[in-house]
């Protein structure tokens, strides 16, 4: 299988009728485009779908932007974020995954940051012990 990634940020809106699928694209300050393509009912049942799922992902808890990414020194991975009020700790893996593990204490995050092997700190004292949440593109990837 392979998986390409996309973005989808300038549709506006979708329809299908009589077996096209209709976009309407927002190119940019007040300009918008109507494309029609051949497609069946179930193309557009999808992006709805699709689209269910997005909205579900954007209502989960997020950093404010006032909270900056620590680089990490790791093959494991980009970068960590600490948001102490909600005890969130939030993880840019390398392979660009979004995660925020709930309920880390503030020395377990300073621990992570400052070990001298990121991924096996992480392998020892997070998997299995914390909750998490993948929150996709929440990061340019």
């Amino acid at each position: 299988m392979k998986l390409s990634k996309l973005d989808l940020s300038n549709v506006v809106a979708i329809a299908h009728t009589q077996g096209n699928l209709q976009l309407l694209l927002d190119l940019g300050g007040k300009e918008l485009e109507f494309l029609e393509i051949s497609l069946p009912v179930e193309a557009f049942e999808g992006l709805q779908y699709l689209n269910e799922i997005v909205a579900q992902a954007k209502a989960k808890p997020s950093f404010p932007n006032s909270v900056t990414m620590l680089p990490v020194k790791s093959p494991m991975a980009n970068a960590i974020e600490y948001e102490g009020r909600n005890k969130i700790l939030q993880v840019e893996f390398r392979h660009q995954a979004v995660y925020q593990y709930t309920e880390v204490d503030k020395k377990t995050c300073q621990d992570l940051h400052e070990a001298s092997s990121a991924g096996k700190f992480f392998n020892e004292k997070f998997r299995g012990k914390y909750q998490y949440d993948r929150i996709d593109f929440d990061h340019d990837c």
